[in-house]
């Protein structure tokens, strides 16, 4: 959005940096390229010497680079696919990169934060495994696919991630170094026995992941634990506990240019799938409105255009449909854009139970804003260890099967945990349908979800009944991929 209020500071502030950075100027009479909100008030006050990191947008990848060279940027990273430069240096030379010829808009490297707080009978992901198979006759446990998780982390050695042959399931283990980037590209790919989950120290990826695609195991005591999709493949891109926009861009345009053939060259796809979805358990506190400029809207929409699924907890902030608190990246109408709501089964499984308090609900007269579908994210236990800093927050932790195994379990809650659900589910759908659009994918979610009855009434929404706070329902795995044409077992 273009700040009126910036634009005389920024010529007030940056005459003398454009005469002496040698930055091309647009034509007279122009206005600067637009901001984004956050930078636009970063710039309103910050004095020209203050350290600024930002995604600089151009009309192709040659035009952003010249403008991040001429302004005296110093370039961390590209996204080539969309033409935007990641770059850092001082306020005076943001503020003149905006005049440069070519730059179409200017986007702050925002702070990020986790989602912090089994579910698969709720979701009927479990049965789905248990009663029907996937083109490939298989039972529908997401099979041929991979999921990508952008988090703090993994740890491969989890029990949850061993494969039948004893490996580990997660076929490439990659860390983001993106603040620290060069020419050569920011993404690190590390050998599947790290713990990027310890070296971040986060914890809260490998519970996610769990969530996702953790196996289907019986703990001590008789408590069953388990992903949507034990059978797929995992993709760990870990962008570290502090995370921020640049980072997790870089990632998703990681995927965007590796989707295919995650593991490289050579390798084939019965060991390292493609990738069909992606996991975003995080996002901007309070939620905010959405900017179909930025990097994340213009990598997510590239990767829907290509096959790839993207999904976002909707955030942690409650609400009551009088402001919008909605994840921003989540209410891109793309269809293969999904954002996820909370939704509390009791700790029974069951299917008429509440959207949690702590939701982040839409604005009720913008039906944008408003979450896609439910699936539980309260009190949902999965793969932590205990020495980590968001397992050790969780108040139920659980040894793992395996002698050795002590505390490998916890319980925690929020949309972070919600989402993974979904990306599950997304790869069981896949192996239902190979051939399906992320579009057929999310009509198959939307348009089967269980209408439970707590909170917001039901709307018509275009061809769906949603809500402000659950979207159109709680997620019914058994009826969408029976729509996909899986069969029974």
């Amino acid at each position: 959005m273009r700040s009126r209020s910036l634009r005389p500071l920024w010529i007030a502030a940056s005459a003398a940096v454009l005469a002496l950075s040698g930055v091309t100027p647009v034509q007279a009479g122009e206005p600067p390229a637009p901001v984004s909100d956050t930078l636009a008030a970063l710039l309103s006050s910050a004095s020209g010497t203050v350290p600024v990191t930002a995604l600089v947008h151009g009309t192709d990848l040659a035009s952003a680079e010249s403008a991040v060279r001429s302004a005296g940027l110093t370039r961390i990273t590209s996204f080539s696919r969309i033409g935007v430069v990641a770059a850092s240096g001082t306020a005076d030379q943001v503020r003149a990169v905006r005049s440069a010829q070519g730059v179409t808009y200017v986007e702050n490297n925002d702070p990020v934060r986790v989602y912090a707080s089994t579910g698969t009978t709720a979701t009927r992901a479990l049965e789905a495994r248990e009663t029907l198979t996937g083109a490939d006759g298989r039972p529908l446990d997401g099979s041929g696919v991979s999921v990508a998780v952008i988090d703090t982390g993994v740890d491969p050695t989890h029990p949850a991630f061993r494969g039948p042959d004893g490996a580990s399931r997660v076929v490439a283990n990659l860390k983001s170094l993106c603040l620290q980037g060069t020419a050569t590209g920011c993404i690190t790919r590390l050998p599947n026995t790290v713990d990027t989950d310890t070296l971040s120290l986060g914890g809260h990826g490998t519970h996610v992941t769990g969530i996702a695609a953790g196996n289907d195991l019986t703990l001590p005591g008789g408590t069953r634990v388990g992903g949507s999709a034990p059978g797929s493949k995992i993709v760990s891109i870990s962008t570290g506990a502090a995370l921020v926009v640049l980072g997790t861009d870089a990632a998703l345009n990681w995927v965007l240019e590796n989707h295919r053939a995650p593991c490289g060259a050579g390798v084939s796809p019965q060991a390292c799938p493609p990738i069909k979805v992606i996991n975003n358990s995080y996002g901007p506190s309070g939620g905010g409105e959405y900017d179909p400029q930025s990097a994340t809207v213009k990598l997510q929409r590239a990767l829907a255009a290509e096959g790839v699924v993207t999904v976002w907890a909707n955030g942690n902030d409650g609400g009551d449909g009088s402001e919008n608190l909605s994840n921003p990246a989540g209410q891109d109408p793309t269809p293969g854009i999904v954002s996820v709501a909370s939704y509390n089964d009791q700790g029974t499984g069951t299917r008429d139970g509440t959207v949690s308090d702590y939701s982040s609900r839409g604005a009720a007269d913008v039906r944008q804003s408003w979450p896609d579908i439910s699936a539980p994210g309260e009190n949902i236990l999965s793969t932590c260890r205990p020495y980590l800093v968001i397992c050790s927050t969780g108040l139920q932790p659980v040894n793992g099967p395996g002698p050795l195994d002590l505390g490998t379990y916890n319980v925690i809650s929020g949309t972070s945990m919600a989402a993974p659900q979904i990306t599950g589910i997304v790869a069981q759908l896949f192996q239902a349908k190979p051939d399906a659009t992320p579009g057929e994918i999310e009509h198959a979610l939307k348009s089967t979800a269980y209408k439970y009855r707590d909170g917001a009434p039901y709307q018509q929404d275009g061809p769906y009944t949603s809500s402000f706070d659950k979207g159109t329902g709680l997620v019914d795995v058994v009826a969408a991929a029976t729509a996909l044409g899986a069969g029974p077992a």
